[in-house]
């Protein structure tokens, strides 16, 4: 039923919207995080509450210009826009802990490597108290790395909000460009509902904000509703 439903409004015509609110002029902090796959992350925190925007790229290395298909020392990391006054970093090194894809007790290759890149001493000094009380709870040495974040290398169009653009026809009532693939408070959202990120009530709360046609609004829940137990991680 859930099946027959996601593809019959694949065929319905898309209303375009100026209604989106894609900014949103808050304060904020940025966290950086590296923690697997990035498109997994990026759906994660991306519909956790406090959060304003992501984007996915590549950091922790010392060589300039990486790309996906040459990423050289760096690491696939996402960058957090967060309110700081509607959750903290430590909640958000809670979810680092928690969400690893691999790497946290595993060496694997640099670009999958679990890393904290922190942006001020208070950060730092949160980061390695958290590090000891997780290490705590393992019986493996822990893999994971504490540096100073340095320059952050977006990545490719096609690696932004990768789960939402997995469904064209939310993307064309959202209007999303290269830019607002990485700043729209609106993707960032949605990107981690339909991959199933989120609760019911918090989803429904924002649907009202969101300026989406009712076809799409319905369809993003069904989406919701299918992926809730499927997981993050490929």
């Amino acid at each position: 039923m859930v099946f027959s439903f996601l593809t019959r409004i694949k065929s319905i015509n898309v209303k375009m919207t100026t209604m989106i609110p894609h900014e949103i002029t808050l304060p904020f902090d940025k966290a950086t995080f590296g923690m697997g796959c990035f498109w997994a992350n990026d759906a994660l925190f991306g519909a956790t509450q406090g959060v304003l925007r992501t984007r996915v790229g590549y950091s922790g290395g010392k060589m300039l210009n990486p790309t996906y298909r040459n990423i050289m020392d760096h690491t696939e990391v996402i960058e957090i826009h967060y309110d700081p006054t509607a959750i903290t970093y430590q909640q958000l090194l809670e979810l680092f802990w928690n969400n690893h894809e691999y790497g946290l007790t595993t060496k694997i290759k640099r670009q999958y490597a679990s890393l904290i890149l922190y942006h001020n001493n208070g950060q730092r000094s949160t980061a390695e108290d958290s590090l000891e009380q997780e290490r705590l709870k393992h019986k493996e040495e822990m893999c994971t790395e504490i540096k100073p974040a340095a320059i952050f290398y977006p990545a490719e169009d096609y690696h932004q909000k990768y789960r939402l653009q997995q469904h064209p026809q939310l993307c064309k009532a959202l209007m999303l460009n290269s830019q607002l693939l990485q700043d729209s408070h609106v993707a960032a959202r949605l990107n981690g509902y339909v991959a199933g990120v989120g609760s019911v009530v918090r989803l429904n709360e924002d649907l009202k904000t969101f300026g989406l046609p009712d076809n799409l609004v319905e369809y993003v829940r069904k989406v919701h509703q299918v992926n809730k137990e499927s997981g993050l991680y490929c």
